[in-house]
């Protein structure tokens, strides 16, 4: 696949993932955002500022290069992207971003307050507590900094920027997208079992395994039976 390909391509992934968010509720009016890094160079797509989601469509796709500088698009790039950008430059592992202000995550954000690990499906998704990141300004990288030195050490795709919602990464865009869907489920449902009680954590040997078998052996794979 040349570039001129590969780009076409994630413009049309990028605008149909963000009907995913609109989809799961995790975003209201223009807010939130999806970026995909482009394989083999130094540019990402992302969503333009201030465009409604009704309007988004692969024309309307940016593509900036990793220091955030527009490349291509009629529309100016999201004001996150200094903050898309310096992941992907400091965290060469991850193929795709998503910030969202979902309603639970982002609760757990004002109260900067990690979500604790009292589920199975938080072990197998995040392999831990979704930490929490430090406040910073948008419109820098300062988020992007918060992002990666929280996420550095952390077996977690998704992070609660404090103050202001969270962010998930991934391999690419859809496992990001991926990543923010369930974040916020988790969110709500620890968010209830705080309203019956005071939910335990979970064993973190246990949490391993779980985390382990969830990433390596969980879904669909061609080995044969006996190898999965």
């Amino acid at each position: 696949m040349t570039h001129t390909e590969a780009v076409a391509a994630l413009r049309g992934t990028v605008a149909a993932l963000h009907r995913e968010l609109t989809r799961y509720e995790l975003v209201i009016w223009t807010a939130g955002n999806v970026s995909a890094r482009v394989p083999g160079a130094d540019l990402m797509v992302i969503k333009p500022s201030g465009v409604s989601y009704e309007e988004l469509g692969p024309d309307s796709m940016v593509v900036t290069d990793l220091h955030g500088r527009l490349v291509e698009g009629e529309f100016a790039p999201s004001s996150d992207t200094a903050a898309h950008a310096y992941v992907y430059r400091h965290m060469p592992e991850v193929g795709g971003v998503v910030h969202t202000h979902s309603p639970y995550a982002t609760a757990w954000s004002a109260l900067g307050e990690p979500i604790p690990c009292v589920l199975t499906m938080m072990a197998d998704e995040f392999g831990g507590p979704v930490p929490v990141g430090p406040f910073a300004m948008i419109g820098d990288d300062s988020i992007g900094r918060g992002i990666v030195e929280t996420l550095r050490g952390s077996r977690s795709t998704a992070v609660l920027m404090s103050g202001h919602g969270p962010f998930t990464v991934g391999r690419d865009a859809r496992a990001a997208v991926k990543s923010a869907v369930m974040l916020e489920d988790v969110a709500r449902t620890v968010h209830l079992a705080r309203q019956l009680g005071d939910p335990r954590e979970l064993d973190p040997a246990a949490v391993t395994r779980l985390y382990e078998r969830y990433q390596n052996v969980y879904g669909q794979s061609d080995a044969p039976e006996e190898a999965r």
